[in-house]
C-alpha cells in the first residue's frame, strides 16, 4: 500500500497541469511550479481527510479498560514509557546497537534524497534554475518531472520487490545477508549521485548551458 501511494503521489508530481484542478492556486506571487506544488498539498489534505473520516466512521474500536484487580493480589508496578525505553537500552546487546545505528544512518541518508531528489535533478543534472530566465526555468521543470518520474519507478520496483523479499532472502542466505546487501547497494547508489552531478556539469561545458543532460546521464540519474 505504501508503494501504491508513492506511485500515485509521484505521478501527480510529474503532471504539469495539476494546478488546473485548483485555479486559485496560481497567483501573481505563485507561478506554475509553485501552483503545482500547492495543488499536490491540496490533494493530499483532501485525501487524508476523506480516509481519516471514513476510518473513524466505519471502524468500530472497543474502548480499552484495565482488568479488575482482586483485593488479595499485589498491584503491579507500572513503568513509564521512557523508563521502558531506557531500560531496554541498558540491556541491549552489541549486535542490536549496530543494527539500530546502521538503520539510523540509512534513513538519515535516504530521507534527504527523497526530499531534494527533484530539485537535484532540476539544478544539478539538467542545469536549470527556478529563478533564471525562461529557458532555465524550462530545464528546471523538465528535471523536476524526470526526478518525480524516477521516484515513481522506484516505488513500482519497491512494490514488486516487497512481494519477493522472502524468496530473495532465502536465495542469498538469510535476512541478515540480504539486509547487508541492500544497505551496500543504497550506499553505492547515493554515492553515484556525485558522479552523475560531475558528468552533467562536464557535459554542459561542452554542449552549452541550455543543452540539458545526455541520454546516458539522464538514465544514470
Amino acid at each position: 500500500f505504501m508503494a501504491v501511494g508513492n506511485v500515485l503521489g509521484y505521478a501527480a508530481g510529474s503532471y504539469t497541469n495539476l494546478h488546473k484542478m485548483f485555479p486559485f492556486a496560481m497567483t501573481n506571487a505563485c507561478d506554475i511550479y509553485c501552483a503545482n506544488l500547492k495543488s499536490c498539498f491540496f490533494l493530499s489534505i483532501t485525501l487524508l481527510l476523506i480516509v481519516t473520516v471514513t476510518s473513524l466512521w466505519y471502524v468500530k474500536d472497543k474502548q480499552w479498560s484495565p482488568p479488575p484487580v482482586n483485593p488479595g493480589e499485589e498491584k503491579t508496578k507500572t513503568v513509564p514509557f521512557f523508563g521502558e525505553i531506557f531500560g531496554a537500552f541498558r540491556v541491549m546487546e552489541r549486535p542490536m546497537w549496530m543494527l539500530l545505528i546502521v538503520t539510523a544512518l540509512n534513513w538519515i541518508a535516504w530521507f534527504p534524497f527523497l526530499l531534494f531528489d527533484t530539485d537535484w535533478m532540476g539544478r544539478e543534472v539538467y542545469g536549470g534554475s527556478s529563478q533564471g530566465d525562461d529557458r532555465m526555468k524550462k530545464l528546471y521543470n523538465e528535471g523536476v518531472h524526470s526526478g518525480a518520474l524516477g521516484l515513481m519507478f522506484n516505488s513500482i520496483v519497491l512494490g514488486f520487490m516487497s512481494l519477493g523479499v522472502e524468496w530473495i532472502g532465502r536465495k542469498v542466505g538469510g535476512a541478515k545477508r540480504l539486509w547487508g546487501i541492500v544497505n551496500f547497494i543504497l550506499a553505492v547508489g547515493l554515492a553515484m549521485t556525485v558522479l552523475v552531478t560531475k558528468l552533467a556539469a562536464d557535459y554542459r561545458k561542452i554542449a552549452g548551458p541550455y543543452a540539458g543532460p545526455s541520454p546516458g546521464i539522464r538514465a544514470g540519474a
